[in-house]
Formats: structure tokens, C-alpha cells, sequence
């Protein structure tokens, strides 16, 4: 798992500077736990569609563990999945990403 730097969405735009998507998944450091202004930015430039999943850590009323969330990008199209605060572990300050296939598919961590 790679770490995915913080890159901040100025007034004039970004252009985001991505990387490979790792095959055992990535992480994102939001700012705080609370953080709602984190999306992965994600360019799948392989001929079939990928599924990315967002962990979720935490826990139902009943103690189960929470449902991750699974997006579909479909091939050669570029998603902005938003990272929702309870997908950042209290305990690592982390929210984890996995992909279906990584083959042309780069990624990057943006903030607004």
C-alpha cells in the first residue's frame, strides 16, 4: 500500500499529478477525522471497467463490521470518488482504497 499525497484544488484549477495504482491498494491521509473536502481521483485507462472499494473501519450498532464501498469506473473514464469521514480509521488517520486490476490506472488523492 502506498501512502497518496494531499494535493490542494487551488481557485484556478489542478491538474492532478497521479501515480500507478498499487496492487495491494493505497491509503489517504485526510487532514483531520472529520474531513469531508478528501477525493480520490482515479483514471482508468484499461479496457474494461474496475471496481474501486473504499474501506469502511468502522462498526454497525450490533458490533459487525462496516460495508465498504464499491465503485464502479468504467474503461477509460476518470471518477472523483469522494472520501467520506467514517472511511478514515480513527486508529491510523488512514481511509484504504482497493482496486479490481491496476493495469493503466493511475491515481491521486485531491483536496477542495
Amino acid at each position: 500500500m502506498a501512502l497518496l499525497s494531499n494535493q490542494t484544488i487551488a481557485a484556478t484549477g489542478l491538474t492532478p499529478a497521479t501515480v500507478a495504482a498499487s496492487v495491494g491498494g493505497d491509503t489517504i491521509a485526510p487532514a483531520s477525522l472529520s474531513d469531508d473536502r478528501c477525493f480520490l481521483y482515479v483514471n482508468n485507462g484499461s479496457a474494461s471497467s474496475i471496481t474501486v472499494t473504499v474501506a469502511d473501519p468502522g462498526k454497525t450498532p450490533a458490533g459487525n463490521s462496516g460495508t465498504a464501498a464499491a465503485i464502479t469506473v468504467a474503461a477509460g473514464a476518470v471518477s472523483l470518488i469522494p472520501i467520506a469521514p467514517g472511511s478514515i480509521s480513527a486508529a491510523t488517520g488512514l481511509a484504504s482504497i482497493t482496486y479490481s486490476a491496476v493495469t493503466t490506472v493511475t491515481v491521486a488523492s485531491v483536496r477542495r
